[in-house]
C-alpha cells in the first residue's frame, strides 16, 4: 500500500432527503432530474473525501428509474469510490426510498458517476490509489476497469481494439 492510498470505506457518504411538493412531477413522484441532482451531490462528496481536492463530474453512466419515489418519501443515497485511476475516480451510488409511516424501504436506483480531481485552475491532478477490502468492494473495483474502457469507447476516446479488458465483447 502506497502512502497515498486510501480505503474505499473512507469515501463512504450517506445523504438523506425528503421528497417535498416542489421536488415532484404532476404524478406526485420525485422528478428524475431532482434525483440526478441528489446523486451528483452525494457522489461528488464521496470523490472529494477520497482525494481531498476539488472534483468535477466527468460522466454519468446509465440511470434507470426502476421505482417511482412518491411525495413524502425519505430518500437515502449511499455513495463510495470504487476505483481511482490517474486523475479520475469512479463512484457507485445506491438510492433507497422509504415510507416511514408504512415502514417500507425499496432500492430504486443505482449508477456509476466518474469524477476528475482538478487544481485551482481546473487542470486534472493525480488522486490516491484505492484499496478495496470487502468482497463487494473488490468486485466493484475489478469491474471498474471494464466500465472505464466502455465509457472511453462510447465517448470516442478509445478504439474498441485498444480495450484489453473488453476484447471478448468486440471480437
Amino acid at each position: 500500500m502506497s502512502a497515498k492510498a486510501k480505503y474505499a470505506r473512507e469515501s463512504y457518504t450517506t445523504m438523506t432527503e425528503m421528497v417535498l411538493p416542489n421536488d415532484t412531477n404532476t404524478l406526485n413522484n420525485l422528478m428524475g432530474g431532482r434525483l440526478m441532482y441528489f446523486m451528483d451531490v452525494v457522489s461528488a462528496i464521496a470523490a472529494l473525501k477520497h482525494c481531498n481536492r476539488v472534483v468535477v463530474t466527468a460522466s454519468v453512466d446509465n440511470i434507470s428509474f426502476k421505482e417511482p419515489i412518491p411525495l413524502g418519501s425519505v430518500v437515502t443515497l449511499q455513495a463510495k469510490v470504487t476505483r481511482a485511476f490517474n486523475s479520475s475516480m469512479e463512484v457507485h451510488i445506491e438510492v433507497f426510498a422509504e415510507n416511514p409511516v408504512k415502514q417500507t424501504k425499496v432500492k430504486t436506483n443505482s449508477a456509476f458517476f466518474t469524477f476528475v480531481a482538478v487544481d485551482q485552475v481546473g487542470n486534472p491532478i493525480n488522486v490516491p490509489e484505492l484499496i478495496p477490502e470487502t468482497e463487494e468492494e473488490k468486485a466493484l473495483y475489478e469491474g471498474a476497469l471494464r466500465r472505464r474502457q466502455l465509457r472511453l469507447i462510447l465517448a470516442g476516446k478509445m478504439k474498441p481494439e485498444e480495450a484489453g479488458e473488453l476484447k471478448a465483447l468486440f471480437s
